[in-house]
């Protein structure tokens, strides 16, 4: 089940991921960023890579969120308190 609650929170990350970076950096260059003041000595695929993972953990955090705070399944006459997901 452990398995399976991993893979239930990295691949829709993974693929809102995708979309979040190709909407970001359709709008933004990275030729264009800068950090405290400087450009990074970066090639640009190395801030899509970059951003990309930063992205995904963003949306990691999001999507185990949901599994914390999703009830968990009980069986029928079960009165035991819910457990949740996790």
């Amino acid at each position: 089940m452990k398995y399976r609650l991993f893979i239930w929170i990295m691949w829709p990350s993974f693929l809102v991921s995708i979309l979040a970076e190709g909407l970001l950096f359709s709008i933004v260059h990275p030729t264009e960023l800068l950090f405290f003041g400087h450009h990074p000595n970066i090639s640009d695929e190395g801030i899509y890579t970059i951003g990309f993972f930063v992205i995904w953990i963003f949306c990691s955090f999001s999507s185990a969120l949901t599994a914390y705070i999703l009830p968990g399944i009980e069986a029928d006459g079960d009165k035991s308190p819910d457990g949740g997901l996790i």
